[in-house]
């Protein structure tokens, strides 16, 4: 396996949540090593001067329906989130905290869930706990992890590495060092692992 896909990401993404729905099946067809960079997307927007599709009435109109035609096309649910944009510091913590763990997948499974097929307000603690519970994991074990010091630094390094590589949203895709930006650039990706 000497092809490497990496995908920087956010929770609060509807579009990650869709590229994260194909990636795996993706990077397994061309053989590549797929690895998961959690960067806080807001920092991503401070830095670049960026801003989220639904801050701009029109533009958020039309990105909701054309992430439907995209989930209809990869058939999964996507749900708009009534709680949108939702605050994914301690979430995305968490997923830094179980990155290197066998559950990271879990962990995502049940966060994107809730996001974008449940509909869920992740903003609340109470919510989280709720979700982490019936994925099989211990809130307090998570809360812990996502509260040690080291995780909150590698959340800022990743975030921090993402702005110095050009990425400004989420989902952005590197396959060697050639850089493709949104789920809707899949396509591109899995011409570039062809190669």
């Amino acid at each position: 396996m000497n092809k490497t896909l990496e995908c920087y990401f956010d929770v609060g993404s509807p579009a990650s949540y869709l590229a994260w729905t194909q990636l795996p099946a993706l990077a397994s067809r061309h053989n590549a090593s797929l690895v998961w960079k959690p960067m806080l997307l807001g920092g991503v927007f401070q830095a670049t001067g960026n801003q989220s599709p639904a801050a701009i009435e029109a533009k958020g109109r039309y990105s909701r329906m054309d992430m439907q035609r995209f989930a209809r096309r990869y058939g999964v649910t996507l749900n708009h989130n009534p709680h949108f944009p939702v605050n994914t510091l301690h979430l995305m913590r968490g997923a830094v905290a179980w990155l290197d763990d066998p559950r990271f997948q879990d962990y995502l499974t049940a966060v994107f869930t809730a996001l974008w097929v449940d509909e869920k307000n992740m903003g609340k603690p109470e919510v989280v706990a709720e979700v982490l519970t019936a994925a099989g994991f211990s809130p307090q074990e998570v809360m812990d992890r996502a509260s040690d010091q080291a995780v909150k630094d590698r959340l800022k390094a990743i975030t921090m590495e993402a702005i110095e590589r050009g990425v400004f949203g989420a989902p952005t895709f590197y396959v060697n060092d050639e850089m493709f930006f949104g789920q809707d650039r899949l396509w591109m990706v899995e011409e570039a692992l062809s190669q």
